[in-house]
């Protein structure tokens, strides 16, 4: 047996065993459910639409909410809403 044939034994069996790996592992997606609390500032991730979520934050000294979502047009990440952080809890 030559070297190439043992390279490319060694590399079959490696290329196999990813494969399998590959099909085993259990895929994580992104989910909207963190949230980052400090003194001044709240960061918290949320459902925005059907497939959209959306990156808010909260400032707790003047109350004010900014909701961020990536536009793939514009290929980046726009302001979509800046709110009183009571407009959620109104009626």
């Amino acid at each position: 047996m030559d070297k190439k044939s043992l390279a490319v034994i060694v590399l079959s069996f490696t290329a196999a065993a990813l494969f399998v790996a590959n099909l085993l592992m259990p895929v994580r997606t992104a989910v909207a459910d963190e949230v980052i609390k400090d003194r001044d500032y709240q960061v918290l991730t949320a459902r925005w639409q059907a497939n959209d979520e959306a990156l808010l934050i909260v400032d707790n000294r003047s109350g004010q909410m900014a909701a961020f979502v990536y536009d793939p047009n514009a290929r980046g990440v726009v302001i979509k809403a800046v709110r009183p952080v009571m407009d959620a809890f109104a009626k």
